[in-house]
């Protein structure tokens, strides 16, 4: 994981999505659920440079392959403001400013719109026909994850990527705030084994 193989990232993901099977399977026929992550992995992989080149797939893909129109996948973008985000792996949290964004990117031209937010159902049939063709155009992409870097940014954050088959839905902020802890200091009781599974057994 610490040298972004493709190998460690479709692991990853997969043992995401089976985890996710395993939930549904749990809770029985007619079972729903709700995943919250990155773009990078709710968005389907082969309508981005990661499934194109580096041959990564992710929980999108996975979900989309077996589950067919069921899954609705959301993706979130944003034009500047803060972000809670590290400098590098195993390094300790910041709340970070975000750069503007790129032109040509998708994040660019939402923000061109001058619209503070907004949802756009990207499904065919659902969308604008005229402005649906222009999303399918290959453009650049954001992905801020876990890792931050300004420094790199164009490097280390953007793909191409064709919006319209990566979302069923597109969520814009056009500029957001740091999630944030609920709990801001650890309270005055042991940590349970559990919360330092594996490192405190």
């Amino acid at each position: 994981m610490y040298f972004s193989s493709t190998e460690s990232w479709n692991l990853r993901d997969l043992h995401m999505f089976e985890t996710l099977q395993r939930v549904l399977e749990h809770e029985g026929k007619g079972a729903k659920a709700i995943v919250w992550a990155h773009n990078s992995h709710v968005g389907d992989a082969r309508a981005t440079y990661m499934g194109w080149q580096r041959k990564e797939l992710n929980l999108g893909q996975l979900a989309r392959e077996a589950l067919g129109g069921q899954v609705i996948s959301l993706g979130c973008g944003t034009h500047t403001g803060t972000v809670a985000a590290a400098d590098d792996w195993d390094a300790d949290m910041k709340i970070k400013n975000v750069l503007p964004s790129l032109p040509g990117s998708y994040e660019f031209l939402a923000h061109q719109t001058g619209i503070k937010s907004f949802f756009l159902d990207l499904r065919e049939g659902k969308c604008d026909e005229n402005l649906r063709q222009q999303l399918m155009k290959k453009r650049l992409e954001r992905f801020i994850g876990v890792i931050y870097r300004p420094d790199t940014e164009r490097q280390s954050h953007y793909c191409h990527t064709i919006l319209p088959n990566q979302f069923d839905g597109y969520i814009w902020f056009n500029e957001t705030k740091a999630v944030r802890a609920l709990e801001v200091h650890q309270p005055n009781t042991p940590l349970e084994n559990d919360e330092t599974y594996p490192f405190g057994m």
